[in-house]
C-alpha cells in the first residue's frame, strides 16, 4: 500500500486560505472599494518583498506575509468585499446610490409639502354643513371614447345625510348627446365606507401611528399593501386640506412608504403644472401626485385635478371662493 504523501504546512494553509474564498460569481464591486484593494495588495506584495528583519521571523508569520497578497489579490479578481464590508468596514451610508438618492429627494419634497400644510389656517365646520370638492379629470364611455369632465360633489360634514354630485362634460362623446348627464344632478347615498369630514378630524396626527392605523383598515385589499394606503391616502387628501394636522400627518405617513421619486415638471389632469411625486403601481404604471411649485398646495393627480374645497350650508351651493380655489 503506498502510503498518503504529506503536505508541507505552507501548502496545507494556503488550500485553507483558498478554502476561505467566497465563490465565484459575486456582485462587482463598486470603483472606489476595487481602488482600495489594490492599493492595499500592492502594499502588502511591497511588504512581502522587503528585506528581512535581523531577528529571524517564525514560520507562521513568513507564511502569513505570503498568503495575505494572494488572498486579496483573489478578492479583487473575484469582485468580492474581504470581510463582507466596503471602503473602511462601514456600511453603506444611506442614499449614497441613484436610487437611494431619488428616494432622499421624494421624503425631501414630502416633508417640504407637509410643512406647508400644517402652516395653513383650519377651516371652522359644522355638524350641519357639506364639504365641497369641484375636481377635473376624465372618464370612459364604453366604446365611444372618453369624456372630459368637471364635478362637483357635496358630502355631509358627519357622513349621515345623503350628498349630491352634479356633472359637466367638457369635451368628448358626450358633449350635448341624447344620454348626457350634464345639468343633472346626482343625489349621493350616505356611504359607511367613504372617510367622511370628521372621521378624517379624529385620525392619529403622528405618522408613524397615522400608518400604521391605515395598513390595519386596508389590510387584504389592492395589489399590495403599500399601494393600498396610497390610494386611501389619495382619497382622503382633498377634505384633508381643511385639517392642517392632519394633512400635514398623511403627507408624512406617505414619505414612510418606499419606491417614490420626484418629477420636476408634471402636469395634473388639469393640464396644470408642478412639481410631481410618484409612485409606481403594481400593473407597472405610476401615480403621480401634483404639487404647485410655489406653494406647495396639492394639485392633484394626473387622472383628477382638484380644483377646488369648500364648506357650505346646504348641498347644491358653492362658496363664494373656494378655501382652497384653483379654477383653470
Amino acid at each position: 500500500m503506498n502510503a498518503t504523501p504529506r503536505r508541507s504546512p505552507e501548502l496545507a494553509e494556503r488550500e485553507e486560505l483558498a478554502r476561505l474564498l467566497p465563490p465565484p460569481g459575486a456582485p462587482d464591486l463598486p470603483p472606489g472599494r476595487h481602488r482600495l484593494l489594490k492599493e492595499h495588495l500592492m502594499r502588502e506584495i511591497h511588504h512581502a518583498a522587503a528585506p528581512a528583519a535581523p531577528a529571524r521571523p517564525r514560520p507562521g508569520r513568513r507564511l502569513a506575509l505570503i498568503a495575505v497578497p494572494a488572498l486579496v489579490a483573489a478578492a479583487v479578481a473575484a469582485g468580492v468585499t474581504v470581510g463582507g464590508a466596503s471602503d473602511g468596514g462601514a456600511p453603506p451610508a444611506a442614499g449614497t446610490t441613484v436610487a437611494g438618492g431619488e428616494r432622499q429627494e421624494a421624503v425631501r419634497l414630502l416633508d417640504r409639502v407637509a410643512t406647508a400644510a400644517s402652516a395653513r389656517k383650519p377651516a371652522e365646520v359644522r355638524d350641519d354643513q357639506y364639504v365641497y370638492v369641484r375636481t377635473q379629470g376624465t372618464r370612459e364611455v364604453g366604446d365611444e371614447g372618453t369624456d372630459r369632465i368637471r364635478r362637483e360633489d357635496w358630502h355631509a360634514v358627519d357622513g349621515e345625510r345623503d350628498g349630491l354630485a352634479r356633472l359637466d362634460v367638457l369635451s368628448g362623446p358626450s358633449k350635448d348627446g341624447p344620454a348626457s348627464e350634464e345639468g343633472h344632478d346626482i343625489r349621493l347615498e350616505a356611504d359607511p365606507n367613504r372617510t367622511v369630514y370628521r372621521e378624517l378630524e379624529k385620525l392619529p396626527t403622528d405618522p408613524d401611528t397615522l400608518l400604521e392605523k391605515l395598513y390595519a383598515d386596508t389590510a387584504g385589499q389592492g395589489p399590495s399593501r403599500d399601494e393600498a394606503v396610497l390610494e386611501t391616502i389619495e382619497a382622503m387628501l382633498p377634505t384633508a386640506t381643511l385639517l392642517p394636522e392632519v394633512n400635514a400627518a398623511l403627507y408624512r405617513a406617505a414619505a414612510e412608504i418606499p419606491g417614490a421619486t420626484v418629477d420636476h415638471d408634471a402636469r395634473d389632469a388639469a393640464g396644470r403644472r408642478g412639481v410631481g411625486l410618484v409612485f409606481e403601481d403594481a400593473r407597472g404604471g405610476e401615480v403621480v401626485w401634483v404639487f404647485d411649485r410655489t406653494e406647495l398646495t396639492y394639485l392633484g393627480s394626473e387622472e383628477t385635478a382638484v380644483l377646488g374645497v369648500g364648506v357650505v350650508d346646504e348641498p347644491g351651493r358653492t362658496p363664494a371662493r373656494p378655501s382652497d380655489d384653483r379654477t383653470v
